[in-house]
């Protein structure tokens, strides 16, 4: 079955959904951008097809391609909105990193892409990482026994040349911070690992070395999940003078797991009382080496996807997941915001609340 794909937004991230599409045997019907150059480098970039089409307006090439599955990697203010005319016009989708800036808006893309029948996968791809595909099997073979707590370390370095790239990065109404722009994949495993439901968020985020920046360059987390396990988030783009690690910790009555490396592809620790397999075997088989922190992970992320469009199934990353990691970072802001303790879940939301706030 030949898929016809689109891609709209052809910056930094770009070129991994253009492998994964190419590897995935879609049919890349047309690119879309803003910038018409960045479309023109990425078709000479990958040799794509000269009749692959050219659009800087994404609602023209709805309308003449008519495409099946559309990747949406633009800056994330503008998520919401492509997201919502995709889905209207009847067009699988998906969504770069965050799914929306607000709850409202990824509430608004879970309803429309169930009143259409359409799939919507947040691209969450690290979840597909070898490491954390291993983890995630202990963890539903019951191997860690009750869980106590899990961590998400995201200690990484974002410089002024890398935000001047690009003048919607750390804005409140198109990027939020360090939390929601560079930490939001290794939340979303924290969330999904620990159990998905929360019942109480205390957060502290504050601008440290970015003044030419709106939002955070710092946030720091203490999360209680319904099932009594905890967690801890640090995450932070002021590390000097480059990326240092990115890693989440879960540690349970009968098991203790790390998974390291540039986008915790890394197995580090592997400590199970069942002593079921040995763990060096298991770091040695579980370690991927990626060439950036974006790893290997959307290439089985696309697959997945167009598995779940042939067999009308939901995606293995939902909306759904997409929204709890949102909800997650948003609840972070609203508590350091305002200096309280912060119940979930939570009903409205958006990074536009704390406009202002380091000013």
């Amino acid at each position: 079955m030949s898929i016809k794909y689109a891609l709209i937004g052809c910056g930094r991230i770009s070129p991994n959904h253009i492998v994964a599409a190419a590897e995935n045997n879609l049919e890349i019907t047309a690119l879309c951008d803003i910038i018409p150059e960045n479309m023109k480098e990425k078709i000479c970039k990958f040799n794509l097809n000269k009749t692959t089409g050219r659009y800087t307006d994404y609602r023209e090439m709805l309308q003449k391609e008519k495409p099946q599955l559309v990747a949406i990697a633009t800056e994330s203010g503008r998520h919401a909105q492509i997201a919502l005319d995709c889905i209207e016009a009847g067009c699988n989708i998906i969504i770069e990193k965050p799914i929306a800036l607000s709850l409202e808006d990824a509430d608004s893309i879970i309803k429309k892409a169930e009143e259409k029948g359409v799939k919507v996968c947040a691209c969450h791809q690290n979840r597909f990482n070898k490491s954390v595909q291993k983890i995630r099997e202990a963890l539903e073979a019951d191997r860690f026994g009750r869980l106590f707590y899990g961590t998400a370390h995201i200690r990484w370095n974002r410089g002024e040349d890398y935000y001047r790239q690009a003048p919607w990065r750390g804005t409140w109404e198109q990027d939020g911070g360090a939390l929601m722009n560079q930490c939001i994949h290794n939340i979303d495993l924290l969330r999904w690992m620990m159990g998905n439901d929360i019942t109480e968020v205390v957060g502290m985020t504050d601008r440290l070395n970015h003044s030419f920046i709106k939002a955070e360059d710092l946030g720091i987390a203490l999360i209680r999940f319904a099932n009594g396990s905890y967690g801890i988030i640090e995450g932070t783009t002021n590390i000097y003078p480059a990326n240092l690690e990115e890693t989440l910790y879960i540690f349970g009555e009968r098991g203790t797991v790390k998974a390291g490396g540039k986008s915790v592809n890394v197995i580090e620790e592997w400590r199970f009382a069942d002593a079921k397999d040995n763990p060096d075997e298991v770091k040695a088989r579980f370690h991927e080496n990626p060439p950036n922190v974006y790893g290997f992970g959307h290439n089985p992320l696309y697959g997945d996807v167009i598995d779940a469009i042939i067999n009308d199934r939901q995606p293995y990353v939902t909306a759904y997941d997409g929204r709890r990691a949102l909800e997650l970072v948003l609840a972070v802001y609203k508590s350091a915001n305002e200096g309280i303790s912060v119940k979930l879940p939570i009903k409205k939301c958006s990074t536009m609340d704390f406009k202002g706030r380091f000013d």
